[in-house]
């Protein structure tokens, strides 16, 4: 309503509709621009200019939200969208609004906005500029500007990453300060040539794609371990598919050679060289050493190492930064965290219990525990101890023990070393001494006692009920106490192969019409060298096809004698059973 005594100027109808035909006149421009299409000599439409709108692109478009008045009954009026135009009506001009709605009625709807293709071509003329020595998927998909992990380009002449294509995107402005042509989506492998905007279909890049993203099939991982075929890095050098060296980061060789150690472990490497056997799992870690396994084992690498940067900030995320970059752990406490995350990441809601760790590693023990009561004293008036008196409550001696016995399941075994000698020899030297292995798995006889304090005083007896495919032995090389970290150097003498586990510990007899498998080869052994709480690990592994040894330790991959694995301070062990 108008204030009293103020009076509102009439509105003329012609002023209103010369506007409303105006801005009519000038959507109608827009969205003639908007189409982009002209057309030839003979009529037919032309293809656009290379605008386009990416799905996967996240720009916001700012231009073209339009503002909307709502009409309000106490007079502030009505809008009305005439034609892609607004018209704001005063409140009272019903014959204005009425001409308008008719107008507007009359006029055909306007047609949906297309989206546009992408353009494909194979004659791209910036293909020349690709340079292979200088990409590197190795590590994490983040743009180098806003350091952002979606919608990732790897620029392939400069090796760098940027977010987007689109108009505003960082991909977009480096191809134009930069003059680099040619980029590839990290996710989708496509790749497409900026600022034209259009696809490149050739199958000259299918190596970059194998190299981002290696892929093996079925029948492949079967003959695995039958290739003695070398491979050619791009610098020259040669490199054995599955032997090459990881890059140490910064104090992550106990990383590099659990890794190693895992990848002999043939149905393990197997199962993470499909990534269909594993793609219901949503774990960042287990997807992170799938693709580690896939590149370790790809024949089509660039160069002859790998670096496990992702595979690294994957367990610093799953252990919340119990294993991380430039902090020295045990690889004995990472092999025993990262077998049972994996399982309790891969195990499937129906079978809980199953999963490929289980598989290989899982064995079963049985556990005596023998607990002994602490008796009770009876007091005389006199407080000699010679007058003190037991009181076992008219039992004997034997009833204030508490046995418990119980099945329990292990992924490995750990194995105590005898105390070193205290005193030097005759050249004023610390005897080294030396100890066979089949001497420390008496613990697991059944007979042999062994005294814990933790959680509570109490003899244990241990006895081996199933073995594994795969045996983990950990010998117990470093003790803790109070004030420091103290290395046992005992040499421990293992076999190479044939190591018959039944001649040493008693073993339950197989079910009908089963053969006990017992016997076992040696396919890893890590080792550490150096004072404790400093040094460093390699590790020495075998290659099946060739039945070589090779020793491992970060980027240095030489190949030994067998002679030489008998002889290391071993650390962890991985044995094989026997078919």
């Amino acid at each position: 309503m108008d204030p009293p005594g103020k009076r509102r100027p009439p509105v003329e109808d012609d002023d209103m509709e010369a506007e409303a035909i105006k801005r009519q006149r000038i959507s109608d421009g827009e969205e003639d621009e908007e189409g982009g299409g002209e057309e030839g000599t003979d009529g037919a439409a032309l293809p656009g200019l290379a605008v386009y709108k990416d799905d996967d692109d996240e720009e916001e478009e700012g231009a073209g939200h339009r503002e909307q008045w709502m009409g309000q009954e106490n007079g502030r009026g009505e809008t009305i969208e005439n034609g892609g135009g607004q018209v704001r009506v005063r409140a009272g001009d019903e014959e204005m609004m009425e001409a308008l709605h008719q107008k507007d009625a009359s006029r055909p709807p306007a047609p949906e906005r297309r989206q546009r293709q992408v353009e494909r071509r194979r004659d791209c003329p910036y293909l020349d500029t690709v340079n292979r020595q200088v990409l590197d998927f190795d590590f994490e998909k983040f743009c180098s500007i806003s350091l952002s992990n979606l919608n990732v380009y790897a620029c392939l002449v400069c090796g760098k990453y940027y977010q987007g294509r689109g108009l505003n995107s960082h991909a977009y402005t480096h191809s134009l300060e930069a003059g680099h042509h040619v980029y590839i989506n990290l996710q989708t492998e496509k790749v497409y040539c900026l600022p034209d905007g259009y696809e490149i279909d050739d199958p000259s890049l299918d190596d970059i794609r194998h190299v981002l993203n290696p892929r093996f099939s079925r029948e492949q991982v079967l003959h695995l371990d039958e290739n003695r075929q070398w491979s050619r890095a791009l610098d020259g050098s040669n490199y054995l598919p599955g032997m090459v060296g990881l890059n140490n980061i910064k104090e992550t060789d106990f990383v590099n050679v659990t890794i190693q150690s895992l990848m002999r472990v043939t149905p393990l490497r197997n199962f993470f060289l499909i990534p269909e056997n594993y793609q219901h799992s949503k774990s960042p870690l287990v997807h992170r050493f799938g693709e580690l396994t896939r590149k370790i084992w790809h024949a089509r690498n660039f160069k002859g190492q790998v670096s496990p940067h992702e595979f690294l900030q994957a367990v610093m995320k799953a252990s919340n930064k119990r294993f991380q970059i430039g902090v020295q752990s045990d690889p004995v406490e990472f092999m025993s965290w990262l077998l049972n995350t994996l399982h309790a990441q891969l195990r499937h809601s129906k079978k809980k219990d199953r999963s490929i760790i289980y598989d290989c590693f899982q064995g079963e023990l049985e556990v005596v525990k023998e607990i002994q009561k602490k008796p009770l004293i009876e007091k005389n008036d006199h407080d000699d101890e010679e007058n003190k008196v037991i009181v076992a409550e008219g039992r004997s001696s034997n009833d204030s023990v508490v046995r418990e016995t119980s099945k329990v399941p292990f992924l490995m075994l750990g194995l105590d070393l005898p105390p070193p000698p205290l005193f030097k020899d005759a050249m004023e030297k610390n005897i080294i001494p030396q100890v066979p292995l089949f001497n420390i798995l008496k613990k697991f006889d059944g007979e042999t006692v062994t005294e814990v304090v933790r959680p509570c005083i109490a003899r244990m007896r241990y006895r081996v009920t199933r073995l594994p495919k795969y045996i983990i032995l950990h010998m117990r090389r470093f003790t803790k106490n109070n004030f420091f970290i103290e290395k046992n150097p005992t040499l421990v003498n293992f076999p190479v192969k044939n190591l018959e586990l039944k001649d040493y510990i008693p073993l339950p007899p197989p079910k009908v019409k089963k053969k006990l498998r017992s016997k076992y080869d040696l396919i890893a052994n890590i080792v550490h060298d150096g004072k404790p709480g400093e040094g460093c690990y390699r590790v020495f592994v075998q290659r099946k096809s060739e039945e070589l040894w090779f020793e491992m330790q970060d980027l240095h991959v030489n190949e030994t004698l067998p002679q030489m694995v008998a002889l290391s301070e071993a650390y962890m062990q991985i044995y094989e059973q026997q078919e």
